[in-house]
């Protein structure tokens, strides 16, 4: 039986932040303190037009020029770029391509010590100067109308916490790549191929239902964040736990139909690596039930029940099993099997 999410993190202490992290920034300061002052910036201070697009970086050469040559391609010429190492020292190699563009909107940050995923992330969030920040992942690309599209949709929408889009799935090669998983959470989506508001236990609920929103795609408006930063100790369940917070917390998101971001499968991509260790399944699971707990006590008893059910991990884990069967992968088909009864029995 799947243990209770408590549980789940007491257990692994050292690969998860406890359940109360979720509702907090990583420092600890509760997600609600309106006004916080980020890296000496307080929000309404940061610039309103202009989206800095930061790459959390971890030595992924072989990706990372293409990621900031998607960056520059841009039609709309209204953004800054921040590569933020998080690798543990200087790379050299890196830093000099970045200073060689010898362009005033780009920076390149070192750090002395490695950052994980949550540090790395939130260091992107502060290290920004504008308002409106994207996290553009080191192995993925941006398409050219991805700053014109989120610029243009903050000024629509001035509400919204979060902005998504819809992403192209390519392959190491830059090609388009057929991913079902990708495929099927499209027809989890509220209103495709219109512009959807997400807000509310409705929104909570679409998002427990499908978890369709693809992380890298967002656009954060840190000045509706209300100091909320991502929960330290995640792998790969940081966004999911960020997103329902947000919508938890009273704030909306607002997904784009457009196709603006390309995101990259392949074998060395964190999700990946975390699918087969079966990581990221269990922190969704830990994940699911703290969103169950809170739904509930807000009064919020559709959501809760969904997020309950965790129906969309089940469907993955199935799927998943199934693929590996396929390929003759017996030992990880049976332990991506035991954790779907033990999912669906707990």
């Amino acid at each position: 039986m799947i243990r209770q999410a408590g549980d789940l993190h007491d257990a692994r202490r050292r690969e998860s932040p406890t359940i109360t992290e979720l509702s907090h920034g990583a420092t600890g300061s509760p997600a609600g303190r309106v006004g916080r002052t980020v890296a000496g910036i307080p929000p309404a201070a940061r610039v309103p037009s202009v989206i800095t697009v930061a790459i959390p970086y971890y030595r992924n050469r072989v990706f990372v020029r293409r990621a900031v040559a998607s960056v520059l391609a841009q039609t709309d010429p209204r953004w800054q770029l921040v590569v933020s190492d998080g690798s543990g020292g200087p790379d050299a190699d890196v830093r000099d391509f970045v200073q060689r563009l010898a362009d005033p909107r780009v920076r390149y940050l070192p750090s002395d010590r490695r950052l994980d995923m949550p540090a790395n992330w939130n260091r992107c969030l502060d290290a920004a100067t504008t308002d409106l920040v994207a996290l553009l992942h080191d192995d993925d690309e941006l398409l050219p109308g991805y700053a014109a599209g989120m610029l243009a949709a903050a000024a629509r929408r001035p509400a919204a916490a979060l902005l998504f889009c819809e992403a192209r799935v390519i392959g190491p090669d830059g090609r388009p790549r057929f991913s079902v998983p990708d495929f099927v959470k499209r027809f989890y989506r509220p209103r495709r191929g219109r512009e959807v508001v997400l807000r509310g236990e409705a929104g909570l609920r679409a998002v427990m239902r499908g978890n369709f929103i693809m992380c890298p795609t967002v656009c954060y408006r840190t000045s509706r964040l209300a100091g909320r930063r991502f929960p330290a100790g995640w792998h790969q369940a940081l966004d999911l736990a960020f997103t329902s917070g947000v919508l938890l917390d009273g704030g909306s998101m607002v997904g784009l139909p457009d196709v603006l971001y390309a995101y990259r499968r392949h074998a060395g991509n964190a999700t990946a690596v975390q699918t087969a260790n079966l990581l990221r399944f269990r922190e969704e699971v830990a994940v699911f039930d703290h969103v169950a707990r809170r739904a509930r006590g807000v009064g919020w008893g559709g959501a809760a029940a969904v997020a309950a059910g965790k129906g969309v991990i089940q469907l993955n884990l199935g799927y998943c099993a199934a693929a590996d069967l396929a390929r003759g992968h017996w030992a990880a088909a049976r332990r991506k099997l035991r954790l779907l009864w033990d999912v669906f029995t707990g």
